[in-house]
């Protein structure tokens, strides 16, 4: 051998040597926020079965947790994996919301992703790409296009959540008939059974955690079974066959985020779920219209008029212009207008197959009423329920959209009033499929609902939906949604919603995006006639407390009408906000939160609590330190209190600044409301 050769050989070793290293499987790998204190770590162990751990400031919060994928017609990704490659990647970026509880967003996150590829059998792989912010953690499977998986059929996550202290946990129910409309559970987090996300947990010394999903697309809605002890297994939605999710690939499955706070407070203000969304997919949003509505509706929960035809008919042309003339006088953009379409005859619930979403009733004149709002400078809130029949709106949709983007219709409510796994659907084969309202066909359904939508630039506001996921983000006419228990339970439920019920959504619901809960009760007229749980200035709290771009003054208009002073409130608060602030508080107990109008120097205050009257001491240092405030205070009154006095109210004014402390009193299940006049 020449020396020429000896001399390149041994030159190339050592490169060879980093190469071999390089190519070798790891055991581990690691990623950190970028404030260094929330670390994920990702294993194997010796049977090649991958995990990760999340800690926080060297503190365990979630126990190792295996990951992987089960699928009907191959084997399952579980075992005989390695770690064979990772990257990390810093990012830090600011964003703007067209609309939304804050207007600038930081997304600011290390991002990890790890490549698990088989040992053994067909060597197949896939990423697990984790994204690390300062307030918690989000991660998800992508799954490359590769010989033997050009289509996955998913059985099954086998994603778990380890949860590695005892806790307190707020729950409700997954697979049950009703949705999402249960009063929360307060249990052990040991105590838990099959759970709908967001599930909020307090640990022992005061850790918040929420976990949840962001970005659900073309999938499976996720809830979590608990195997034993703390440790939670992803259960995903059923499908309409073996397969809870079909999709070709390349795929990546929507986030499985984990919040963590050392507040309830800090949970709110959290920008994770909107952070792990994509951007804007839709171009100009401007035609986004948010806004506060009165509407033809809570009548009919009261039973004195009904959606179907007939001597109580709500919809009717005069009731509607009534309508429309209110809103415009106090300045309301909106008019949501139930029961004006032909199907709500007979048994329409669970039905759905007669709805006629172009007919209108033969007393309800849509064009003339369409052009009264117009030359009022009102729209109305278009009405589509579908008693969860997908497949029958699907038919009418290009019609029903192309209606109401003729008539100048700029939003509309959509139903889905069906028991649990009663949707209808039509499958790749033709046929009718009953469905459950999370499954992957009905999200692709809400997609396509909101393309078409858009395509006649109206906003969508789903009832009975899937749940919030942070699409907004990319579909910002997906302006807000139901998808839990709203006001209407305290019309007619036995029981109604409790008086702990606002301030558990709060920490809860709300976590995953807004909800049009439909405030504004005065009359506290029950269908059932027990006394709803709720005090007037409560009422008034919660246009503040319970955030959505999209908020109905949801009483009798003869109600605002008798009580002009606390409708002022109602009148004056925005719906669209700058900075959001949740400033004290306790899951299922209180929230204090404060949000600063778009574009402008007010500050609104909302205060609501549970059962227990209290008062808290609030420091004013959100406000301004430069600018002189007139507080109009709006409070429970003497005597004040659900079971009591729930009309006693108080309306005050004080000369406030940012150095004051204000002493927000609340009776049982009461509230304060405050609007802070900058000068």
């Amino acid at each position: 051998m020449s020396n020429r050769l000896v001399g390149l050989l041994a030159a190339l070793l050592p490169l060879a040597t980093l190469t071999a290293l390089a190519a070798e499987p790891r055991t581990s790998a690691r990623v950190a926020s970028p404030d260094a204190r929330i670390t994920v770590e990702v294993t194997t162990d010796n049977e090649g079965r991958a995990s990760y751990a999340v800690s926080r400031d060297g503190r365990p919060v979630i126990a190792p947790s295996r990951l992987g994928l089960m699928f009907t017609d191959t084997r399952k990704f579980e075992r005989n994996l390695a770690i064979v490659d990772q990257h990390t990647q810093a990012h830090d970026e600011r964003w703007e919301q067209p609309w939304g509880e804050r207007r600038q967003m930081r997304d600011h996150h290390n991002a990890l992703r790890v490549t698990l590829a088989e040992t053994a059998g067909p060597k197949r792989r896939f990423d697990v790409v984790f994204r690390v912010f300062d307030d918690g953690v989000g991660f998800r499977y992508n799954i490359p296009k590769q010989p033997g998986l050009d289509r996955l059929s998913i059985a099954e996550e086998l994603t778990e959540f380890d949860i590695a202290d005892a806790a307190t946990a707020w729950w409700i129910p997954a697979f049950e008939w009703n949705r999402e409309e249960y009063i929360y559970h307060r249990t052990p987090v040991d105590q838990v059974g099959q759970a709908q996300t967001p599930i909020t947990l307090r640990t022992g010394d005061g850790l918040h955690l929420s976990i949840h999903e962001a970005a659900l697309v073309d999938y499976s809605g996720m809830n979590l079974a608990r195997v034993d002890g703390r440790r939670f297994r992803a259960a995903l939605t059923p499908g309409i066959g073996a397969a809870k999710v079909e999709v070709a690939t390349p795929f990546a499955t929507p986030w499985r985020t984990i919040q963590i706070a050392d507040r309830a407070g800090g949970l709110v203000e959290s920008g994770l779920i909107l952070n792990l969304n994509a951007p804007n997919a839709l171009g100009d949003v401007s035609w986004v219209r948010p806004m506060k509505y009165v509407g033809i509706w809570w009548e009919m929960h009261l039973d004195r008029k009904t959606w179907a035809s007939g001597p109580k008919h709500g919809t009717t042309t005069a009731h509607a212009i009534r309508h429309i003339d209110f809103a415009a006088a106090n300045g309301f953009g909106g008019v949501l207008v139930e029961g004006w379409n032909v199907g709500w005859d007979g048994d329409w619930f669970g039905n759905g197959e007669t709805f006629s979403f172009t007919r209108p009733y033969p007393d309800f004149d849509i064009e003339a009423v369409t052009r009264h709002a117009r030359d009022k400078g009102v729209t109305l809130i278009g009405h589509h329920e579908t008693s969860g029949h997908a497949a029958h709106y699907e038919s009418q949709l290009d019609d029903a959209m192309a209606l109401y983007g003729r008539l100048g219709v700029q939003a509309v409510k959509t139903g889905y009033v069906a028991d649990a796994g009663q949707a209808k659907v039509r499958g790749d084969d033709g046929a009718l499929h009953y469905a459950w309202h999370e499954g992957q066909a009905m999200v692709r359904h809400h997609q396509k609902v909101v393309e078409a939508a858009a395509a006649q630039h109206i906003s969508v506001n789903p009832h009975e939906p899937v749940k919030d996921t942070g699409l907004r983000r990319t579909y910002p006419n997906l302006v807000t949604r139901e998808g839990a228990r709203g006001m209407e339970y305290n019309a007619w439920g036995q029981p109604g919603n409790p008086p702990e019920h606002e301030a558990t959504l709060v920490y809860t619901r709300l976590l995953a995006g807004p909800m049009d809960f439909t405030p504004g009760i005065f009359g506290m007229d029950t269908k059932s006639g027990t006394p709803m749980a709720t005090t007037l200035a409560k009422q008034l709290a919660l246009y503040v407390v319970i955030y959505s771009p999209l908020q109905m003054a949801a009483d009798l208009l003869e109600h605002y009408e008798s009580r002009p002073e606390a409708f002022q409130f109602v009148r004056d608060v925005p719906v669209d906000w700058e900075e959001t602030r949740a400033l004290d508080g306790a899951v299922g107990e209180f929230a204090v939160i404060a949000r600063r109008e778009r574009g402008g120097d007010d500050w609104y205050l909302g205060a609501v609590t549970d059962d227990t009257a209290r008062t808290v001491a609030l420091p004013l240092d959100f406000l301004d330190p430069d600018r002189r405030y007139t507080a109009q205070i709006y409070r429970d009154g003497d005597g004040a209190g659900w079971r009591t006095d729930p009309h006693a109210i108080a309306i005050e004014s004080r000369d406030v600044g940012a150095g004051d402390t204000l002493s927000i009193a609340m009776a049982s299940g009461g509230g304060q409301a405050v609007r802070f006049i900058a000068r």
